[in-house]
């Protein structure tokens, strides 16, 4: 049985995060520091999934050489996985199958890019968690991902099979389906609105789209969570989205902030030091 811990303070204090219009005070990463002295140990096993997907683009690009900047965002040193490209030993399973697959040239997934192979496998364990809310919003993601991205194929019309991630039956689906909705529609409510989205030819604007529909996700997963890891984790979520948005487009990120601000407002009255001058 899953034990659901409460984190009173932490909650009520996280409407301290401010920001002015041109430095987040707070950034994902620091929060993640944070939450390292905060909960629970088991609870910030959970916190540190969230960051895997950092790791998992470290771990390419040294395997690859691409010689690209490490994204501190990741859980793992950059030493820590170098020794394990020499000798997998002690990352999550999905990473370690990777590595050997890509080191002994015979890729688990012939038909994939070894991106889509690596976030193949790591969806895969992701949505075998214990835990409700993240297995929830990984599955989520997962088909967010894939249904934009075969809309969009099929928009301009290039093949987009093996660009699918995943192994369960809703990819499954989206991979061999010629019905408009992949014959969804009942069981993904989001479709629909996912489709119109497509339709706008503006990347950016398409983009913060996707993004509000994650943010409203989000918003109706723990509508009852007031004071659990769950609420942390969306909060977690949330702050990397506004965080992003204020590298691409300041306006849009500074009104992601405002709205995460508001919302917690709704709960706690936030003081008047904290209010914008």
């Amino acid at each position: 049985m899953q034990v659901k811990r409460n984190y009173y303070y932490l909650v009520a204090g996280l409407q301290d995060i401010t920001i002015d219009v041109h430095k987040l005070q707070f950034s994902q990463l620091a929060f993640r520091e944070e939450l390292k002295t905060e909960v629970h140990p088991d609870d910030y096993k959970l916190v540190e999934k969230l960051f895997l997907p950092f790791d998992n683009a470290n771990l390419l690009n040294l395997l690859q050489k691409t010689g690209k900047p490490f994204d501190e965002k990741g859980n793992f040193s950059q030493e820590r996985l170098e020794e394990n490209i020499k000798e997998p030993h002690d990352l999550p399973e999905y990473m370690m199958q990777f590595i050997a697959a890509f080191k002994s040239k015979d890729p688990l997934m012939p038909d994939m890019s070894p991106e889509n192979e690596l976030t193949t496998l790591f969806f895969d364990q992701m949505l075998g968690l214990n835990n409700e809310f993240l297995r929830n919003w990984f599955e989520f993601e997962l088909n967010v991902q894939n249904i934009v991205t075969a809309l969009l194929a099929r928009k301009y019309e290039v093949p987009y099979e093996f660009q699918i991630i995943g192994t369960g039956e809703v990819a499954g689906i989206i991979r061999k389906s010629h019905a408009r909705d992949f014959g969804l529609g009942a069981e993904i409510d989001y479709l629909e609105e996912l489709a119109n989205l497509v339709r706008n030819d503006n990347i950016q604007e398409r983009e913060k789209a996707i993004d509000e529909l994650r943010w409203k996700y989000l918003d109706e997963e723990i509508f009852f969570e007031y004071f659990t890891i769950e609420k942390i984790l969306a909060f977690t979520i949330k702050l990397g989205m506004a965080e992003r948005w204020l590298g691409i487009d300041k306006d849009f990120g500074n009104e992601m902030f405002k709205k995460l601000l508001k919302e917690l407002q709704s709960s706690y009255e936030l003081p008047e030091s904290f209010t914008e001058k």
